[in-house]
C-alpha cells in the first residue's frame, strides 16, 4: 500500500501537539458560516439526525456545530436525539443518523455507550433501509462503541494512530488521492465533486466486514498505540534517536486497514470513521497561556477536500448519490 502524503497540516500545530498542552480548551467555532453554491435542497430536505442522548461532546450546538450548518447550508434539516435510539418512534422522519463519540455512561454500569436492546434497535432499522454514519475517535471513544461496530461488522483499532515523521510522530493524518477509495462518496455526482485529499485530526484505524469499501487507506507504516501516554512515550524515544522499529514493535501494533469505510447493510447505508474531528468546526484556545494565538481545525481549515468530503457523505447515506 502506498505511504500517505505529507502529514503535517499546513499552518496548523500537530494534534498531538495540543493535547500535550498544559491546559487546552476546544470549542465550536460558532462564527463559521459555510455556503454552498449549489445547494442539495432547495426545501424540505432529508432530516439528519445528531445523536446527543450518550454522552458525546459533539454537539450540533457546539462542536459540531459547523457540521450542522454546512448540511443546513447543503439544505438537510439537523437536529438532535436526546432519548434512547430504541424508544418508540426515535427514529421516525430520519434519513440519516449520525453517532460521534458515543461515551460509556457515567455511573460505569456498562462498558458500551449503548445497551443490546439499541444496538439491536439501530441494526434493524439500517437493515430496513436507514443510513448511519458512526464517527469514533481515539481512545476512550473505540471501546465505548466497540459493540455497535460489531453489530455491522466492523473492528475498531481502540487507541491512537499514527505515523512516524523525521524522529517524531503525528496523528495528523494527511489522505491523498491514491489512498482514497473508489466509491461514489470519493466521486461525488459529476465534475467539481470529486474528493482530492482528506485531512483527519488524531483517530484510531478501522477494519470492515466483507463487502466492504475503504475510503481513507492507511499507510504500510502507519501504527497505532494503546493510549495516549503509549504514544507520548514512542515520541520522547523517537526524537533521543532510537529506531523507530525497535520503538514501534515494543510499544505498538500495525493499524489496522482504514480510516474510513462505506458499506451497504441490508437495505440500508453505513459510513464508519475512525475520527470525529474531521467533521467539527473547532476553535482550541490555552486559557493559561493568554498570549498562545488559538488555532482553529476540522471544516473551518483550508488545505483539504473535507468540507466537500463530509457533503458526498450525507449525499450517498440521503441516497441523492446512488
Amino acid at each position: 500500500m502506498m505511504r500517505l502524503g505529507s502529514v503535517l497540516m499546513l499552518g496548523l500545530l500537530v494534534a498531538l501537539n495540543a493535547s500535550l498542552a498544559a491546559a487546552q480548551e476546544q470549542v465550536g467555532d460558532l462564527d463559521w458560516r459555510p455556503q454552498v453554491a449549489v445547494p442539495a435542497y432547495t426545501a424540505d430536505g432529508p432530516l439528519i439526525r445528531v445523536d446527543q442522548g450518550h454522552g458525546s461532546l459533539q454537539t450540533i450546538d457546539g462542536r459540531y456545530a459547523g457540521f450542522a450548518a454546512l448540511m443546513r447550508a447543503d439544505g438537510y434539516g439537523v437536529d438532535a436525539g436526546r432519548g434512547r435510539l430504541d424508544a418508540p418512534g426515535a427514529l421516525d422522519g430520519v434519513a440519516v443518523l449520525v453517532i460521534a463519540n458515543a461515551a460509556s455512561p457515567e455511573n460505569g454500569s456498562r462498558v458500551s455507550a449503548f445497551d443490546e436492546a439499541e444496538i439491536e434497535a439501530m441494526a434493524r432499522w439500517v437493515a430496513l433501509g436507514g443510513s448511519l454514519l458512526l464517527a469514533v475517535d481515539h481512545a476512550p471513544h473505540g471501546t465505548a462503541a466497540e459493540a455497535l461496530g460489531a453489530q455491522f461488522g466492523v473492528t475498531m483499532g481502540k487507541g491512537y494512530a499514527f505515523q512516524s515523521v523525521r524522529n517524531d510522530v503525528t496523528a495528523n493524518l494527511v489522505f491523498p488521492r491514491q489512498a482514497l477509495g473508489d466509491h461514489p462518496i470519493i466521486a461525488g455526482r459529476g465534475d467539481g465533486e470529486g474528493v482530492q485529499i482528506v485531512n483527519t485530526f488524531t483517530g484510531q484505524s478501522l477494519k470492515g466486514p466483507d463487502g466492504s469499501t475503504v475510503l481513507l487507506a492507511m499507510s504500510d507504516d502507519a501504527f497505532e498505540a494503546p493510549d495516549l501516554a503509549t504514544l507520548q512515550a514512542i515520541r520522547q524515544r523517537l526524537r533521543a534517536g532510537e529506531d523507530v522499529e525497535v520503538v514501534t514493535a515494543e510499544l505498538a501494533r500495525p493499524a489496522l486497514p482504514a480510516q474510513g469505510l462505506a458499506f451497504p447493510f441490508g437495505a440500508g447505508r453505513v459510513v464508519v470513521l475512525g475520527e470525529a474531528g474531521m467533521l467539527t468546526a473547532q476553535i482550541v484556545r490555552f486559557p493559561d497561556q493568554p498570549d498562545r494565538t488559538p488555532y482553529r481545525f476540522g471544516l473551518n481549515t483550508e488545505g483539504h477536500d473535507d468540507r466537500l468530503f463530509a457533503l458526498n457523505l450525507m449525499h450517498w447515506l440521503s441516497r441523492l448519490i446512488p
